[in-house]
Formats: C-alpha cells, sequence, structure tokens
C-alpha cells in the first residue's frame, strides 16, 4: 500500500502524456477550425463540438489505458490483431504525418512572422521552426518535450482565457440586421468535416500517448497504473476541450457578423485573425492575442514532429525487432520534416487548402482506428476488469456510428452531390 503521499508523488510521475496530447490538440481544430465556427456560425455549432469530443473521447481514453493494463503499447496491440493492422497504420500516419505538420508549421510559420523581429518570409520561418523542433526533440528528447509542454499548457491557457475574458466584456460586434448562416445544410458540410476532423485532434494520436507513456517511465523511474494514466488522460482532455470551447467564444465575439472573410494564405490568415481581434478588444492586446495564437500553433508543431515520427518508428520496430528505436525514430522525422518542407512550399499561397485536406484525411480514418482501438481493449492481454464498461461499449459504438455516417455524408457531399 502507498501512503498518500508517495500516491500523490506516483501521480506527479505519471502526468505528461496528456498534456502532451492536449499540446498537440490545441492547434488547427482550435486556432483556425473552433476560431472559424465561431465566427461564421456564432455558437450553433458548441453542441456539435462537445458532441464530437464526447464520441472521440473513450478511443483516446483506450490509448493510455491499453498500455496501463497491458504493459505494452497500443500499437503492440494492433500486431495482436494481426500485422494487416500495423500496415494499415503505416499506410494512414506516413499520409497524415506529412500533411499535418505542414499545415501547422505553416500557421505557426505565418504568426512568427508577425511579431516582425525575424527576416525572411513567413514560409522560411515556418521551415526555421520545423529545424527548431527536430533539434529540440533530437538533443532533448523526451524530457525536455515534456518540460515544454507543461509550460506552454499554462501560457496557453492564461493567455486564451484571458482573450476571452476581454472579449466578453466588450461584447458581441454582430452588425444589428445579421441574420447568421445556418450550417445545417449540405453546402456547409464540408465544413463540419473539417472542424470535427481536428477536434480535438485525429484518433490517431491516441497511439502517441500510448508510446509517451513508456517515454515518461524511463524519465521518472515509475510505470503509470490504470487509475494514474486515467487521471491524467483526463486533465489533457479537459483542457483541449475548455479552450477548444474558448476559441469558438472569441471567434463568435470577436468576428461573427462583423462581415469579415477570411483569407486563404498563411501570411492574410495570421494577419487577418490577430487584427480583427486588435480592432476589436484595443490595439493593446495585440501582442497578447499574437502570443497565444503562436504558442498554440508551435506546441502543436513540436508535438506533431515528435509524435507522428514516434509511431512510425514504433511500428517499424514492431515488424523488425532488431533495428534501433532511436535511430530509426530520428530517421522518420527526419523525412517526415523534408516531406512537410516540400508540401510548403507547394501550398505556400493556399494554407486553408492545405489544412481542409489534411482535417478531411483525418476524419475519414476515424472511423478505421477507432473501431481498431475498440477491438484492442478486449485482446487477452487486457485483464478483464480492465476491459471497458457498458458505458464506454456504448459511448464507443455511438461514435463509431456518428463517424461512419458523417464520412458517407462527406463523400456523398463531394463526390456525388457536386
Amino acid at each position: 500500500m502507498f501512503t498518500p503521499s508517495e500516491s500523490a508523488r506516483n501521480l506527479w510521475k505519471a502526468i505528461g502524456p496528456g498534456i502532451l496530447v492536449a499540446c498537440a490538440a490545441i492547434g488547427g481544430s482550435h486556432l483556425v477550425w473552433s476560431t472559424q465556427a465561431g465566427a461564421i456560425y456564432g455558437w450553433q455549432l458548441i453542441g456539435l463540438i462537445l458532441i464530437a469530443n464526447l464520441f472521440k473521447f473513450p478511443f483516446f481514453l483506450y490509448g493510455q489505458s491499453y498500455t496501463a493494463a497491458s504493459g505494452e503499447s497500443l500499437l503492440d496491440g494492433y500486431h495482436r490483431l494481426g500485422k494487416v493492422y500495423i500496415y494499415l497504420f503505416l499506410l494512414i500516419n506516413i499520409l497524415t504525418s506529412v500533411i499535418n505538420i505542414a499545415g501547422v508549421a505553416l500557421v505557426s510559420g505565418a504568426l512568427l512572422a508577425g511579431f516582425g523581429a525575424l527576416p525572411g518570409s513567413f514560409t522560411e520561418q515556418a521551415i526555421a521552426l520545423l529545424i527548431l523542433c527536430v533539434l529540440l526533440i533530437t538533443f532533448g528528447h523526451y524530457r525536455l518535450l515534456d518540460s515544454l509542454a507543461k509550460i506552454v499548457i499554462i501560457i496557453l491557457t492564461f493567455t486564451t482565457l484571458t482573450a476571452v475574458a476581454l472579449a466578453i466584456q466588450r461584447g458581441s460586434q454582430a452588425m444589428p440586421d445579421f441574420v447568421p448562416p445556418s450550417p445545417w445544410q449540405w453546402s456547409a458540410f464540408p465544413f463540419l468535416v473539417f472542424l470535427l476532423g481536428w477536434m480535438p485532434a485525429p484518433i490517431d494520436l491516441s497511439a502517441w500517448s500510448s508510446l509517451w507513456i513508456f517515454s515518461r517511465s524511463k524519465q521518472t523511474g515509475h510505470f503509470a497504473t490504470t487509475r494514474e494514466t486515467t487521471i491524467d488522460f483526463h486533465l489533457g482532455y479537459a483542457m483541449a476541450v475548455i479552450l477548444a470551447l474558448a476559441f469558438v467564444a472569441l471567434g463568435n465575439l470577436v468576428m461573427h457578423g462583423t462581415g469579415e472573410t477570411f483569407a486563404t494564405s498563411g501570411i492574410g490568415f495570421s494577419q487577418q485573425l490577430v487584427g480583427l481581434y486588435a480592432a476589436t478588444i484595443g490595439e493593446w492586446s495585440r501582442l497578447l492575442i499574437l502570443s497565444a495564437a503562436f504558442v498554440t500553433m508551435f506546441s502543436t508543431t513540436l508535438t506533431c514532429v515528435d509524435g507522428y515520427p514516434r509511431a512510425l518508428a514504433a511500428c517499424c520496430k514492431i515488424l523488425a525487432p532488431k533495428i534501433d528505436f532511436q535511430r530509426t525514430h530520428t530517421l522518420w522525422i527526419l523525412l517526415a520534416v523534408i516531406g512537410a518542407v516540400i508540401s510548403i512550399s507547394t501550398f505556400t499561397r493556399s494554407l486553408i487548402q492545405l489544412l481542409q485536406f489534411a482535417a478531411a484525411v483525418s476524419f475519414l480514418t476515424s472511423p478505421i482506428l477507432a473501431l481498431v482501438n475498440f477491438r484492442v481493449m478486449f485482446l487477452p492481454s487486457v485483464p478483464k476488469n480492465k476491459r471497458p464498461g457498458w458505458i464506454l461499449k456504448i459511448l464507443s459504438l455511438a461514435g463509431l456510428t456518428f463517424f461512419l455516417g458523417m464520412s458517407i455524408g462527406y463523400i456523398y457531399v463531394q463526390c456525388i452531390k457536386a
């Protein structure tokens, strides 16, 4: 039996993977899509955002729960189901890693350019940020990533909630005769999928938290229990949900009904985003808004540069046990970043188009990965008392139905109705 002080110390040692998932989540889904949801539709999509977070909840939870219950990574569970699931995960992640890293890096570079402190175009600054992320992860490893994540989440939460409080004090800026558009029509369906694809994050991130548990264990010498990983997960997930609602509120209070439309280029979008906030709340708040936005996106970029290659390296290690994991991880980091740089050069003038493609791919793969995560929790490697109860089972089945239905709807709108 542990004393209360020992239990508290062990819990602190377990806290980390869930915070990292929150840092990865609070990026494109929040700053780009949540803000646009509030700006275009006001409060109308709050319910859908909460539903998406609720339906994705069990599948992210399984990523950490499986590892705590079985002592192996979620991807090992995929392998137990069959090699085909590892190859499927590899295929999905090779595609999503490049476009998602490119997308969040482009937004980060555009925001960094807004400070006006560094020379070069925003694409050059995006590439410089990717190089910085590579150096931080390669030489700082998980320890630095974990420490930065906890600092970032504190700064991010403070700056974002402060901005929301200021916007509430000022009130809505909608024109008196403004009639908001309805999101409940086929023409708005693609936007809903873009919003939900990264809300709060793509489901493949569940594998990252599973792998980060092992890295945290090596750092602290303590392997987290199921209870500790559950607390860590709930803490990070709650932060992601709260901040998603905060960015919807900012978009609604600052932009909804003003007649402004978003630019599609990276620098145009970022300047417009920060400029609208500053013009409404006050010019003095420009640095606050810009800082909150940049911290949001840089934390996402950093965790993505580590998370995607870490998952890809883990897949390779499972398929070829003799390879060196650290070298393979570094190799995947380099390949993913090179691919992202090529994508950045291609999509410089159409950031939103790139983010739309990335979010759509993430959502369309949700039913597949969610189903595999659910099946993994019922493998013999998971003790019966650690498997999902009836509430999680019902929630999982409802989520799978929702993801599949929305995916079919998106394909119908894009391929048939168009």
